[in-house]
């Protein structure tokens, strides 16, 4: 398995520039066993070992927010889907950095009809989930019946990364196919990810509530590792298979983990988790602060900043709302920000500036470098040609009403309330007032559905396919413009249907150079309407200590721990 790269050396003039961006550490708070840190926090160091995987040990790691659901096809949610990915198993594996699909359950790549609307998997001999149960063909196709399809009644929504699912039908006793009602050139790549982790039978009968908090020991996969144990909002365990022996056939590690489980913590305080690692009191912890980038190094941990291979970081222009409508003011409110200030001042040489809409490594991606030049002269000016007027108190106003907009926090993102306060800073400097919207994650996620109380959407999604588009800017998936026909606060008439024609393209094409073509014809259309502002493409920064070896994670940056092993 390929093994992310710890963060390359910088130069000399990076590590100074780094150095002198001040520290966010505070005094750790809550969990009481968890030390205050010191100046003298002491130097990780490695235990002796000749470099062999050594089988034993818990590995106790902190998250940031705690999961929600564990129903496959809604565990894009980091937090989730870290989770999902460790004790699940899918019928195909992509390698993280090629991308290249390879068998895992299914003991080759599927057979596939022309036009991508049939799919042939021959599953292997052995396979059962920790309730014992057998894998089997009627079992996968009832997991993609569910899937394909969702299930209203039970509240569980069908997958974004399936379109076009029919049926499924069972061949033999190891073969399934999958039928489509259009091309669904994603299908394959969509077996391979958490969204698809396979589920035994008597899990695929449970309901919303029966994935979420306080449920997790009845959820039963097919993965390296199976939950044992929960409490609520602060732990989940999960422990090794002793049984597993079905890891996809190509990687050098086979059978059960080398971990004997994974203690997953979790604590709002930024202090307490990156403390409980800096002072050996937790293995490691995910979502790395930027300004502790530096601090996490000379303390000799192991710092991991995977890329995400999707849709970079960005703000949404939702252009239904009248403030946002006429084309010069997405424009001007693009011109007058300075995406180099928030990168230079809020981040690290892990946060690269966007160049398109897509990362680079991100399948689709098309190089759109100029497409957001930061000219606030121009945005005045533009802003001037829309009739909105300097007032007063320093605000642009039209017709008596005050350009105010309100933003959200995107509380999975990176330093995204310092992000928007930067950007605030910025408009306010030609007349623009934004707002950002303040609440947890369940107000944030009610808020971002209505036009009236989000105009400009924080986000970004990770999958590492083309359909990545689709997930999120498509009005049957993420939907982030709410661009669908018949909401209550918008007239159908300000829909903009070019979106989800081109994105229905995309989808339904089975040919890879026409994909890719699809793929820059959606991109070059968002950006000619100036309906979306990147910042930077998102890692995932992960640090442990050195006493961990082996930490790998999937394409779009999920912890995977099948290969991890620590040192005694």
């Amino acid at each position: 398995m390929t093994v992310p790269t710890p963060t390359e050396t910088r130069s000399p003039a990076s590590a100074r520039a780094m150095r002198t961006r001040r520290s966010i550490l505070g005094v750790g708070l809550g969990l009481g066993t968890f030390i205050t840190l010191s100046a003298c926090t002491p130097t990780d160091t490695d235990p002796l070992t000749d470099g062999a995987p050594v089988t034993g040990g818990v590995l106790t790691y902190f998250e940031p927010q705690t999961w929600t659901l564990l129903y496959p096809p809604s565990v894009g949610f980091y937090p989730n889907g870290g989770i999902m990915n460790n004790i699940s198993a899918r019928l195909l594996w992509q390698d993280p950095t090629t991308l290249e699909l390879h068998p895992w359950l299914a003991t080759e790549l599927p057979e596939v009809n022309a036009d991508a609307t049939q799919y042939t998997f021959t599953l292997r001999d052995g396979v059962t989930y920790s309730d014992g149960s057998p894998l089997t063909p009627a079992n996968v196709a009832k997991n993609f019946d569910l899937f394909g399809r969702g299930d209203e009644a039970r509240t569980l929504p069908v997958s974004e990364q399936i379109s076009n699912y029919e049926r499924s039908e069972v061949l033999d006793d190891r073969r399934v196919r999958f039928h489509f009602s259009a091309p669904s050139p994603g299908f394959a790549q969509a077996t391979s990810t958490m969204n698809a982790g396979l589920l035994a039978d008597s899990t695929l009968d449970l309901d919303a509530e029966g994935f979420g908090p306080g449920e997790a020991t009845k959820i039963h996969t097919a993965g390296p590792f199976r939950i044992t144990a929960e409490t609520i909002g602060t732990k989940l365990s999960v422990r090794a298979r002793e049984d597993y022996d079905w890891a996809p056939p190509h990687l050098k590690h086979q059978g059960r983990p080398y971990l004997d489980g994974i203690d997953y913590l979790v604590n709002n305080e930024y202090s307490v988790r990156i403390g409980a690692v800096l002072s050996g009191q937790a293995d490691g912890v995910r979502d790395v602060q930027a300004p502790d980038e530096t601090r996490v190094e000379e303390q000799g941990l192991r710092l991991y900043a995977k890329a995400t291979n999707g849709i970079n970081n960005s703000i949404n222009f939702r252009f239904r709302t009248d403030l946002l409508a006429d084309i010069r003011v997405r424009r001007a409110l693009i011109s007058a920000i300075d995406r180099q200030e928030i990168v230079d001042k809020l981040f690290t040489p892990n946060y690269p500036l966007a160049t398109g809409l897509l990362a680079k490594g991100a399948m689709g991606y098309k190089d759109q470098s100029g497409s957001w030049v930061y000219d606030p002269g121009q945005a005045a000016r533009l802003l001037d040609e829309a009739g909105w007027r300097l007032g007063e108190n320093g605000y642009r106003v039209k017709d008596g009403q005050v350009l105010a907009l309100t933003v959200n926090t995107a509380l999975p993102q990176p330093r995204s309330n310092e992000v928007q306060t930067l950007i605030q800073q910025q408009l306010r400097r030609v007349g623009v007032r934004l707002s950002i919207n303040p609440g947890d994650q369940a107000k944030q996620t009610l808020d971002a559905l209505e036009l009236d109380r989000i105009q400009i959407y924080h986000s970004m999604v990770a999958r590492a396919d083309y359909d990545n588009l689709r997930s999120n800017y498509s009005s049957v998936n993420r939907d982030v413009f709410l661009n669908a026909a018949g909401r209550d606060d918008a007239a159908d008439d300000t829909v903009d249907p070019e979106i989800d024609r081109l994105l229905e393209e995309l989808a339904s094409e089975p040919e890879t150079t026409k994909r890719q073509a699809a793929a820059e014809a959606v991109q070059d259309y968002l950006v000619d309407q100036a309906y979306v502002l990147p910042f930077f493409e998102e890692p995932q920064v992960f640090a442990f200590r050195r006493r961990v070896h082996g930490f790998t994670t999937e394409p779009v940056g999920r912890p995977d721990f099948y290969s991890t092993w620590i040192a005694s």
